[in-house]
């Protein structure tokens, strides 16, 4: 393979020059870029770019959500020595302030007008900003708000025809800048939320791309001319990966968005062969589906109900019986093997009913060629991978991290596990460690998983520190999941041992900053927030006993006991205020960060019960004690 991912465009560029390299919407229809067009406009952008002062080390940003343009840019940074520092459109003033000063960028290539206007206001914070460049074209309210500010502003297309004119006059001077390019050479500077909220630059290196793509071709095979359709925000990185797994095999991106009816539409026209999203995406295809058949209702329903019940069952005896399930010690398989066999053939006509006559109909939603789905950024939950297991519809589980490129681990479409990640890929090495004494635990145990491989980033950006906190004097990466490793060396998640919240539609939340606001409200003693897989934000709230009793008072709110209160109509308003008018858009809060739920305790929370000595919150011990409640505010 290629030693940096520009050197391995250019090289499938030049052998299957006619393939399609990416499709996109255009109205109704799909456009088509081959991978031959695509090589010269990313040959031009680099070129426009050297044209620009551009050299190599220089950080671009790059603020905008998936579209076409954003390859083409990013390869075209690649090729010229430069390195990417990428955030979406959703990205708050502070974060994007921080961001592109810490990392000291000069130009910065945004999505629309909006992002432009967003990014003009900070430019006090960052004055070392000379030049802009917009995906889309510019208005002459673009210029004029670029030229109040001192700023060169390009849209990409200038840029492109900057870069074809640079070229004639420079023949081979962008080849020659690709092929300085190295293994080791920083491409991506990728910030993600830390413990205490700011975010920290991840810096993701040509090798720690490529080493994933060794083996992941094999696990998420496609041939040449397949499609992959994406639906994610490109700045994440598992987005990244997939597009870099759908390139190496020569085969085709196609771009839709994560909106039911539209991914549907768009799988229904295009007809791709590999799906990779966040669980959301494919439980929201769950859903619909199941919405859709109790409206039949009648027969239909109970024909359906009762063939994905038999269907459920019947996989789990067959993934026994095959050996397609995670093992931890021996079992009664083979004592048991007679019963197994039995159910299996018992079971088997009605499945293969329930296919023909409903499975297949709901199997065709997702085209004729579909192979599976890749399901990452968040757990799957295992009832909605039952279920597609179950109609025949195949989606594989990943698991990684943005520290880790980010691809530790996925289950392979032939043969996958289930109720596993898969096991670690070629090049990465995996551990689990005790909680207490770090030390390995082996296999079948609980610990803290770690990694350690060429997926590991090149460390933190700026932040000696916290890199050497992450990565130990042995080079393993701690993950802070909680994991155990099976007989076969796969991983199963069991949790994670650092506080960060991630969410079903792979959003990272940082509950400190989110309990400290609304602990500001004086009916509010603590705060935690819960909502680890869950596709909203919960939390459990422990209220100032007196100050409560207060309001109650107030508003002639009668009570026998205190606990009372809290089932109370006005109670429940008064907690509900007090958490949106903190939790907002105005407070710098994302719209994934708003609180939905909450939980009132009647007991203070007590030193080496939910607190430690230090009197900080013990989450892990928090989700043990309270695990009836956490699950009543998840529940449908």
């Amino acid at each position: 393979m290629e030693k940096t991912i520009i050197k391995l465009f250019k090289k499938i560029s030049s052998e299957s020059p006619q393939c399609v390299f990416q499709m996109y919407r255009n109205g109704n229809d799909f456009e088509s870029i081959s991978y031959q067009q695509a090589y010269e406009s990313v040959k031009n952008f680099a070129g426009g770019l050297l044209s620009l002062g551009v050299v190599r080390g220089d950080h671009i940003g790059i603020i905008s959500d998936n579209r076409w343009e954003w390859q083409h840019a990013d390869l075209g940074i690649m090729a010229v020595g430069a390195l990417d520092v990428p955030r979406g459109c959703d990205a708050t003033p502070g974060d994007l302030s921080y961001i592109l000063s810490f990392a000291g960028c000069k130009i910065v290539i945004a999505e629309n007008s909006n992002q432009l206007q967003k990014i003009l206001a900070l430019k006090n914070d960052f004055p070392e900003l000379k030049t802009m460049i917009l995906f889309s074209e510019l208005s002459e309210e673009d210029v004029k708000l670029a030229q109040d500010n001192k700023v060169e502003i390009y849209s990409f297309n200038d840029v492109r025809v900057l870069g074809e004119k640079y070229n004639s006059l420079n023949d081979g001077r962008v080849e020659a800048e690709i092929e300085k390019g190295e293994w080791d050479d920083v491409v991506s500077l990728i910030f993600s939320s830390g413990t205490t909220g700011q975010p920290k630059g991840v810096m993701l290196s040509n090798g720690n791309f490529l080493t994933q793509l060794d083996e992941l071709r094999e696990r998420i095979y496609m041939n040449v001319g397949d499609k992959g359709i994406v639906v994610l925000p490109i700045w994440h990185v598992f987005e990244r990966i997939c597009e870099y797994v759908i390139l190496v095999q020569t085969s085709t991106i196609v771009y839709s968005r994560p909106v039911g009816s539209i991914l549907l539409s768009d799988i229904k026209k295009t007809n791709p062969q590999i799906l990779p999203a966040v669980p959301r995406v494919f439980e929201s295809i769950y859903d619909g589906i199941n919405r859709k058949m109790r409206k039949t209702g009648g027969l239909a329903y109970f024909l359906y109900k009762n063939f994905v019940r038999i269907a459920i069952y019947w996989s789990r005896i067959d993934r026994s019986l095959f050996d397609r399930t995670a093992r931890f010690k021996m079992d009664l398989r083979l004592i048991k093997w007679p019963g197994y066999v039995l159910g299996w053939l018992l079971l088997w006509p009605f499945k293969l009913l329930g296919s023909a006559i409903v499975f297949r109909k709901i199997r065709a939603m997702l085209g004729n060629n579909f192979r599976a789905g890749v399901s990452g950024g968040g757990a799957f939950p295992p009832a909605i991978d039952e279920f597609f297991w179950a109609i025949g519809v195949k989606v594989v589980e990943g698991y990684g991290l943005t520290e880790t490129a980010p691809v530790v681990a996925v289950r392979p479409i032939k043969r996958p596990i289930f109720g596993t990640v898969g096991s670690p890929l070629r090049g990465v090495s995996v551990r689990v460690v005790s909680m207490k004494n770090g030390e390995d635990v082996g296999k079948c145990k609980l610990g803290v998983l770690q990694v350690k491989g060429g997926t590991v980033m090149k460390g933190y950006y700026k932040r000696p520190d916290l890199t050497a906190a992450a990565i130990d004097e042995n080079e393993w990466f701690n993950t802070g999941d909680i994991a155990i490793l099976t007989r076969h060396n796969e991983i199963v998640l069991r949790g994670r041992a650092k506080d960060t919240i991630v969410q079903r539609g792979g959003e990272n939340v940082e509950p400190l900053p989110i309990e400290m606001k609304i602990q500001e409200s004086r009916y509010v003693q603590t705060a935690v927030l819960v909502g680890q897989d869950q596709r909203y934000l919960a939390a459990l709230i422990v209220p100032e006993q007196a100050e409560l009793e207060g309001f109650a008072k107030e508003n002639n709110i009668e009570y026998k006991n205190y606990k009372d209160l809290f089932s109370n109509s006005q109670v429940i308003q008064l907690f509900d205020t007090e958490i949106a008018d903190r939790i907002n858009a105005k407070n710098g809060f994302k719209m994934f960060e708003r609180v939905n739920k909450f939980c009132l305790l009647e007991k203070p929370f007590e030193v080496g019960v939910e607190l430690s000595a230090k009197q900080e919150v013990m989450r892990y011990k928090i989700s043990e004690i309270y695990s009836k409640e956490i699950k009543a505010l998840f529940k449908d």
